[in-house]
């Protein structure tokens, strides 16, 4: 006769309770204290009713379900074991809180007994995590009572809804919205017995929250007005920037760059008199974290500051200078005058010029005149001289961005490290209405390549087209190496790793203190020079690679087929 198992029973109703509520993904890392749950999962699986996903590493899978959270908007479930292992999701829990992201972690752990004994793998787990939490929960030991699975499936509900900040009704709440969740399972022994059979479950169509009435400040024209659209903005910013005539400073991962009103080069325009210093108001969307113009703007005197945030705890609010914090705004009806059209129009016609790459003009008249007949041999030839000499040209950050901007379509999903890439990018591609995603809550290197997994297969479930780029640093890439291991049973999805290598952190050169230091001891600690082999690398983990110096390489990995996890390697100057 098999052995009951409170852990299994409690395990079952939970996770059943959460595929009800919406979750569709599962990631467990092996564990014995965990196991209940994990075999519980692996059931919900084989029955066609959640997506499970096993790493063994947790980091990395904490940071997997970010991705995936980030692509579908609903959390995923990440299970470990005790010890050491609930406290390598702290880096992942950690983005999630700042950045309003869903994420629930479901961690084994001894019974209260056995903790303060030196029991085994056993540390104080409640309150790991500190106050990075939208909710968190120490769950005894279940003992076999029948109302214990009644309450696993009610907590299961109450921690959904604190993960996608919904109240009961299931409604939005705007404070402090969606983030990450805790709760500390305690299991004794025995740690799981053969399942019977499982609940019935019935996942909605939707897991959304409902949108919340929020309140509306009307902004009058008048005052010469920037829109600025940072991290998590979305399309919200660009149609506020549109329908009011101003100007939108839109960052690269903001969900905004793109639409008439867009000014790719702000940060050079900010430093202008005519422009920057010339701004009377700041209307600030999302949370910008790529360049120091912003910030110093909020920070002037003699600019009103608006911050507008649809949910959060956390005000973007540079040296406390904000004035004004919204959760919705909009404009009045209003004819622009001339001097307002003038303004937008200066900021945009501004921002093409210094954008101009010389790409146009006479230098690049292929002496081909109307009707396709050559009218000058010697312009065609010096055309095509250039032309070949481009193909063979190597590649720089500047075109590397421009180019993987350009092979990326609304179908495909492109993700940002935080290195130097980001930054450049940020600068120079054009407005292109495309899902752009990047940890920018704490904007770590953390987790980079999981966070890439974790979008590609979200947003290629079921029939889901088009490929996933992740643009990264060497130094990123190789502190997330481990979330390259895919084990067996494991999706593959189309992933093209595309591996910017300078041999270190070129991004830590701009700091001011490296005209100072020596030049050893800063190469040492703050560059930290590799030299790592990243074919080999791609061998030992059975990721394809490739590797391109010159922008016909570049642009023949672009526009190859991509059918699986890729790595591409494009060597970089310092």
């Amino acid at each position: 006769m098999a052995t009951a198992s409170p852990a299994t029973d409690v395990s079952v109703a939970i996770l059943g309770a959460f595929i009800d509520a919406g979750v569709t993904d599962i990631i467990v890392c092996p564990g014995s204290r965990s196991q209940a749950l994990a075999l519980a999962a692996a059931a919900y699986e084989a029955r066609g009713s959640v997506r499970l996903h096993v790493r063994l590493d947790e980091r990395g899978a904490g940071f997997l379900a970010l991705g995936l959270a980030v692509e579908s908007g609903r959390p995923a479930l990440v299970i470990t074991t005790s010890g050491t292992a609930v406290a390598n999701l702290h880096p992942a829990v950690l983005e999630a809180y700042h950045s309003g992201v869903p994420l629930i972690a479901l961690t084994a752990d001894r019974p209260a007994e056995l903790r303060g004994i030196r029991a085994n793998q056993t540390t104080i787990q409640p309150g790991i995590f500190a106050r990075a939490l939208r909710l968190e929960r120490d769950v005894a030991a279940p003992s076999g009572e029948p109302s214990e699975t009644d309450a696993a499936g009610e907590l299961a509900r109450e921690a959904y809804r604190a993960a996608v900040g919904a109240d009961e009704s299931g409604v939005a709440v705007a404070d402090p919205g969606a983030g990450p969740v805790h709760l500390n399972l305690q299991f004794r022994e025995p740690l799981s017995a053969p399942l019977d059979e499982l609940p019935a479950v019935t996942p909605p169509a939707s897991s959304a929250p409902l949108p919340a009435d929020l309140p509306v400040a009307t902004l009058a024209h008048g005052p010469r007005t920037v829109v600025i659209a940072g991290a998590g903005a979305g399309p919200a910013a660009e149609e506020f920037a549109r329908i009011a005539g101003w100007p939108l400073l839109a960052e690269v991962t903001s969900g905004a760059h793109f639409g008439p009103n867009l000014v790719v080069a702000y940060r050079a325009l900010l430093a202008e008199d005519d422009f920057g210093a010339r701004i009377q108001r700041a209307i600030v969307f999302g949370h910008p974290t790529l360049s120091r113009e912003v910030p110093a703007l909020v920070q002037r005197d003699d600019v009103e500051t608006i911050v507008v945030a649809p949910s959060g705890f956390e005000w973007y609010d540079p040296g406390h200078a904000v004035d004004r914090f919204e959760r919705a705004v909009e404009t009045s009806p209003h004819e622009p005058s001339r001097d307002e059209r003038a303004w937008l129009g200066r900021w945009v016609h501004a921002s093409r010029a210094l954008l101009d790459d010389e790409l146009t003009g006479a230098e690049r008249r292929s002496g081909v005149v109307d009707g396709g007949h050559v009218g000058d041999f010697a312009k065609q030839r010096d055309y095509v001289r250039a032309e070949f000499a481009a193909v063979r040209a190597p590649v720089t950050r500047r075109l590397l961005a421009e180019r993987v901007w350009a092979t990326t379509w609304p179908h495909d999903r492109l993700v940002f490290g935080a290195s130097r890439l980001i930054r450049d990018a940020d600068r120079v591609v054009p407005g292109k209405r495309i899902t752009v995603h990047a940890n920018r809550g704490l904007a770590g290197i953390d987790g980079t390549i999981a966070t890439a997994l974790g979008i590609a297969l979200a947003s290629q479930a079921g029939d889901g087209a088009g490929v996933t780029r992740a643009v990264i640093g060497d130094l990123t890439f190789l502190h997330d190496v481990g979330s390259l291991l895919l084990g067996a049973g494991e999706r593959r999805p189309r992933l093209q790793l595309i591996v910017g290598n300078d041999g270190g952190g070129t991004i830590f050169d701009s700091l001011e203190v490296h005209q100072t230091a020596p030049a050893d001891h800063f190469d040492r600690v703050q560059f930290t020079p590799q030299a790592v082999d990243l074919a080999g690398l791609a061998a030992a983990y059975g990721w394809a690679f490739s590797r391109a110096t010159t922008k016909g390489e570049l642009d023949q990995a672009l526009t190859a087929h991509i059918d699986g996890p890729t790595i591409l390697e494009v060597p970089l100057p310092r």
